[in-house]
């Protein structure tokens, strides 16, 4: 039977001669094509339909006897635009090949999705002789192609609308999928990707945890606790974040066998900021309580510490007076023996003051946010700067590795600077009184800038400040160890505190801190 239709065809269509010339066998040709899994039609240049094979049955539900003859227009639903067959037209006349999808319509009426080829068969001059059509039914494809892209869509709208930040990140923490909020926060930030800086910071908690933090099957880390501070008085924000791997199978040519895989991780930051600040709020009224404490005892230390000072000096020099009256008059020399005696009660009372001297506390060393400490002092010395009528300019890193040291410790050390700075601009003829704190990290440690537009110290004093109740101040006024303490704190935790003139005037204070401090 095909072997006949072949033949009808071949007498309506020249060129199919050729194709069953003794080079191919005939056979070969008639199989080829009647065995083909998709619909093949032949028609003359009117569209008249000359040739089917059985495929184009099976896809249409027209036999052979109710296709040929007929015109290919029988496969037609008729909702197509005009237009669209006029362009067809055009270009399979013109001798190209024309493909694209059209609805179809099976010999039941009901409607399927063709996936279409039309080929121009033309003769050695060029000239139209016949079209050859092949199509295949992809309605169930496109459905699919849909659901996938309907649910592409859907999940992207999720994704967006949900009110955390998502960001979806490969193994070098590139950003390759992220959602609306992320967006906002990159503007915020006024940064091209905070991701990987979150990543940081969450692996370094991990890491001072040694493994131990909270995991939930599916999820590498939960719940962790990242803060980010920003420049100028702008409160920190606080994020509770998640990470969650997700597997995509390799889709490219040379991964078919191997079936790779690209591990990315998802990565759910929730903002905690309102909650937080109230918890701050809360904390920083706690910390002022104990700092004021502490400050009570720090100036009863520094009193007594003043007066051992003070007493030790007449009885050195009284010392020096027994010994020049033993040697022109001998040691039972009345005068002598009475210096004795005071010397002897003086150095009593003296050991008695020192008794008196509060001793320092331990305190444990664990991992500090150095920032959080800066803001912590700032908001202590609240009441200090705006009593003194100075502006302050903030410029935190927006996040700082963790430093290990004694928080107290470090906050007195860093008070004691900031009071220092305050004193220096509220004197009488400071116009301009600004105050700025940064903070970056530096070579495996964290630089703490605090300048001042007060007066400056003179280069020949920036060593001399930090001993015990000296003082660059007119007419003396407090002589106390606020620097001299904060240089030892800064040596116990391996760093160190320099002076140096700032950049236009006053005076500039550095601080160098290690992450880690050689115990």
């Amino acid at each position: 039977m095909a072997n006949e239709q072949l033949k009808t065809a071949a007498a309506s269509a020249p060129w199919m001669a050729d194709a069953l010339a003794p080079g191919l066998p005939p056979q070969v040709f008639q199989h080829t094509v009647s065995q083909a899994d998709m619909a093949i039609s032949i028609t003359d240049v009117h569209g008249n339909i000359l040739y089917v094979n059985p495929a184009f049955t099976r896809v249409t539900g027209y036999t052979t006897d109710e296709a040929i003859g007929k015109n290919q227009s029988i496969l037609s639903n008729k909702t197509m635009p005009p237009a669209l067959y006029q362009s067809l037209w055009q270009k399979i006349s013109q001798g190209e090949v024309w493909t694209g999808r059209l609805i179809n319509r099976h010999k039941d009426g009901s409607q399927y999705l063709a996936e279409l080829s039309i080929s121009p068969i033309v003769d050695a001059h060029g000239k139209v002789l016949n079209y050859l059509g092949m199509h295949r039914d992809i309605t169930e494809v496109h459905r699919l192609e849909y659901q996938v892209r309907n649910q592409k869509a859907l999940i992207e709208s999720v994704v967006d609308a949900a009110p955390v930040v998502i960001a979806l990140l490969d193994v070098d923490d590139r950003v390759v999928l992220d959602n609306h909020e992320y967006k906002k926060l990159q503007a915020d930030l006024g940064m091209a990707e905070p991701a990987p800086m979150l990543m940081s910071a969450i692996r370094a908690s991990l890491e001072l945890e040694s493994g131990k933090g909270r995991r939930t099957s599916g999820y590498l880390f939960l719940d962790r606790e990242v803060r980010i501070d920003r420049p100028g008085g702008n409160t920190p924000r606080w994020f509770s974040c998640s990470g969650s791997r997700v597997r995509e199978d390799d889709s490219t040519a040379d991964a078919f066998l191997a079936g790779r895989r690209r591990d990315y991780l998802l990565l759910v930051a929730k903002e905690i900021t309102s909650l937080r600040a109230q918890q701050e709020k809360v904390r920083v009224a706690a910390l002022q309580a104990v700092m004021a404490d502490e400050d009570r005892v720090l100036a009863l230390r520094e009193s007594l510490a003043a007066a051992t000072f003070r007493i030790e000096g007449p009885l050195n020099m009284m010392a020096s007076v027994v010994a020049m009256l033993a040697r022109r008059k001998g040691e039972t020399d009345p005068m002598s023996v009475a210096l004795v005696e005071a010397i002897a009660a003086g150095q009593q009372a003296l050991e008695e003051l020192r008794s008196m001297i509060p001793g320092e506390t331990r305190e444990a060393i664990g991992p500090v946010n150095l920032n959080e400490l800066l803001r912590d002092v700032l908001d202590l010395s609240t009441g200090h700067l705006l009593a003194a009528g100075i502006t302050v300019s903030w410029k935190p890193q927006a996040m700082l590795p963790a430093l290990q040291g004694a928080p107290n410790k470090l906050r007195s050390l860093f008070k004691a600077l900031i009071d220092n700075a305050i004193e220096a601009m509220n004197v009488r003829g400071c116009r301009e009184r600004e105050l700025t704190l940064a903070s970056k990290e530096r070579r495996g440690g964290i630089e703490v800038l605090i300048e001042d537009s007060g007066p400056g110290i003179d280069n020949s004093q920036h060593l001399k400040v930090f001993e015990p109740f000296h003082t660059t101040k007119r007419g003396g006024g407090h002589l106390g160890t606020g620097l001299s303490s904060a240089q030892q704190v800064a040596a116990d935790h391996g760093g160190y505190i320099e002076i140096g003139p700032a950049a236009v005037r006053g005076c500039r204070v550095r601080v160098l801190l290690p992450l880690h401090p050689r115990p």
